[in-house]
């Protein structure tokens, strides 16, 4: 309400994670007359296909809305999630079993040792690693068995990749595609808050004694990101910088090659030193071309 009064928003829209924006704030949103874009939880997923207000079949690369009462939720299947979310459940059942086989070697080498503490040391990690569910873990003898519960494995994979946000944005305001990429978005502010607070910028910790020195140290902070970010950009223009390139120089690479471009003094007598400046070598006037920055004659 301050904010509409004051400033004369005509539409706030709050973008929050499934962590940040649940149904009590949802609530407080709507009583501020504001607007909502966050992601459901797995659970809240499958209540909404056991209602009938979901299909799996929505599920898909392409993104599809569904509006009920006045809530529009977006659905889509990422495939290369799902991929490694099925390849990191195959690794955790491996990992497992493979402790059972050590476990049942030790035992047979070890006659003295406890089949029951070797279950329970087995059954905690399954449930650290949150595979309990999907396998059963037995004592026969004094062997440890392990059996998938293929039923409930599916029903796990069931929504692998899958992820549905939900708004009560009206769709005059923000269409399909902009909920989707507004959510989205937040991957890059949370990117950027780590390169501000523990990466590349360290704004912590920092200590000054003075509430406008704290303001002009976090200021600066946020320009050198504002410049970092433009650096990056100029070079994925140049380079095509991406994960998957092996000729791409990414920003770490590209500070750390200039980090060794430096002033060479040279001491002539007691009373003249003598500066120059080196040329840089291949890899750093590369660099230099792609940032447009073009180093004094001296």
């Amino acid at each position: 309400m301050f904010l509409q009064e004051q400033f004369q928003v005509e539409e706030l829209i709050f973008v929050g994670d499934r962590g940040m924006v649940k149904s009590k704030g949802k609530q407080e949103l709507e009583k501020l007359g504001l607007h909502y874009i966050t992601a459901l939880t797995d659970p809240q997923i499958r209540r909404l296909l056991g209602q009938g207000v979901l299909q799996l079949e929505l599920f898909s690369e392409q993104i599809c809305e569904v509006e009920e009462e006045g809530i529009r939720y977006v659905l889509r299947k990422n495939e290369d999630t799902e991929a490694r979310e099925k390849h990191r459940l195959e690794d955790k059942l491996a990992r497992l079993e493979g402790l059972i086989e050590a476990r049942n070697a030790e035992v047979e080498q070890h006659p003295r040792s406890k089949p029951e503490a070797g279950l329970g040391k087995v059954e905690n990690w399954a449930l650290r690693h949150k595979v309990n569910g999907l396998v059963t873990l037995q004592l026969e003898g004094t062997r440890l068995q392990m059996e998938r519960k293929d039923q409930a494995i599916q029903q796990f994979l069931q929504l692998a990749g899958c992820y549905v946000l939900t708004s009560n944005v009206t769709p005059a305001s923000l269409d399909t595609q902009q909920v989707h990429d507004s959510y989205m978005a937040l991957e890059k502010a949370e990117r950027d808050f780590r390169t501000i607070k523990t990466g590349l910028l360290d704004v912590r910790p920092i200590f000054v004694r003075k509430q406008e020195r704290t303001r002009g140290h976090v200021l600066c902070c946020i320009l050198a990101l504002k410049l970092t970010r433009e650096i990056e950009r100029r070079l994925q223009a140049a380079f095509a910088t991406t994960d998957t390139n092996p000729d791409s120089i990414p920003l770490p690479d590209a500070l750390a090659s200039l980090a060794r471009f430096c002033l060479l003094h040279y001491t002539v007598d007691q009373k003249t030193t003598l500066t120059k400046l080196p040329l840089p070598d291949s890899r750093q006037q590369q660099i230099l071309n792609a940032l447009h920055v073009h180093l004094p004659a001296m």
